[in-house]
């Protein structure tokens, strides 16, 4: 569940972000329902297909599925339902290219990312990748087309899940290797390549916050305060890497659990009103209007007809 509300959450910061002036709020919460549905499924899916790995590993040996509290085709059939339900809303209430999205992410998890698990420590990076999709998804309903601005936001959650899964991966480097899993962090004990991953990836973030602002994504407070942001989750990447420990590695992640949302809310409070997205919303306004002057039409036809006596003929 707090996987799926992360996804739906940055699914909002996204559609919040390549918006006009006016947040279509009806849209948004369509958008979010759709999200949840994808996520749920994709969720789901993994979860049905790492049962017995699951039921190796504390963090989730409690899971419904290793303890039986639900079956695997109920699972299988909840997912489903779900996946298909949050693909259709995205469909009919955004538009394709927000379904594509959203069809596509369940495709990347499930069948990418959660087979590959047990294969190559990779599996962290198409992860990542899966993770970035949301925000594209809510930039997709906003405006129907993706930009550098939806780039930008990807990029900001794809550089961001490094520092803040490895660090957790190093973390429960024992209950995945449990697991069976094959993570960067089970072949390296010391720590020193996931610290070089995560100090990397953290300064990966660093032209973000500048980049919106010279783009005209959002204002300079966004940027001012992205990049402090980011220079504090680089200096624990950094300390990590130093002195590879439990204790650095804590502060990395519960660095990380501060960075995204801090982030995203500076970016929605200081967000630039996007072009594309004022002209989605103008050209809504425009079909409402034309859809209430047939309607007007209609029925100025039908009270005609019925001031002369007669029956109203379409014609």
């Amino acid at each position: 569940m707090r996987l799926s509300l992360l996804v739906v959450s940055t699914t909002a910061a996204g559609f919040v972000a390549g918006s006009g002036s006016d947040i279509r709020w009806k849209d948004l919460a369509w958008t979010c329902f759709g999200t949840m549905g994808a996520a749920a499924a994709a969720n789901t899916l993994n979860q049905w297909r790492e049962v017995h790995q699951d039921s190796l590993m504390k963090r989730t040996a409690r899971r419904p599925l290793p303890l039986g509290r639900i079956s695997r085709l109920h699972a299988l059939a909840f997912a489903g339902v779900a996946g298909a339900a949050g693909v259709a809303v995205l469909g009919s209430q955004g538009n394709a290219l927000a379904a594509s999205l959203g069809a596509a992410n369940i495709a990347l998890y499930a069948g990418v990312y959660t087979p590959l698990k047990m294969v190559h420590p990779i599996n962290t990076w198409v992860g990542a990748v899966v993770g970035a999709i949301p925000p594209l998804i809510g930039w997709a309903a906003a405006q129907g087309q993706l930009d550098i601005g939806a780039g930008l936001y990807a990029g900001l959650l794809y550089f961001w899940q490094l520092p803040h899964f490895l660090a957790l991966a190093w973390l429960c480097r024992a209950d995945y290797a449990r697991g069976g899993f094959q993570m960067l962090s089970t072949l390296d004990p010391s720590g020193r390549r996931t610290g070089a991953c995560m100090l990397r990836n953290a300064l990966y973030l660093l032209p973000i916050g500048p980049a919106a602002f010279a783009l005209g994504i959002a204002g300079p407070t966004f940027a001012a305060g992205a990049s402090i942001a980011t220079g504090v989750l680089a200096a624990s990447a950094a300390a990590f890497a130093r002195t590879p420990s439990p204790a650095a590695a804590r502060v990395v992640f519960r660095g990380s659990l501060v960075y995204l949302p801090v982030v995203m809310v500076l970016g929605l409070l200081d967000r630039v009103p996007q072009e594309a997205g004022q002209e989605a919303e103008d050209k809504l306004r425009q079909e409402n209007r034309d859809a209430a002057d047939e309607n007007s039409e209609v029925d100025g036809g039908v009270a005609t007809g019925q001031a002369r006596g007669g029956p109203v003929s379409p014609s």
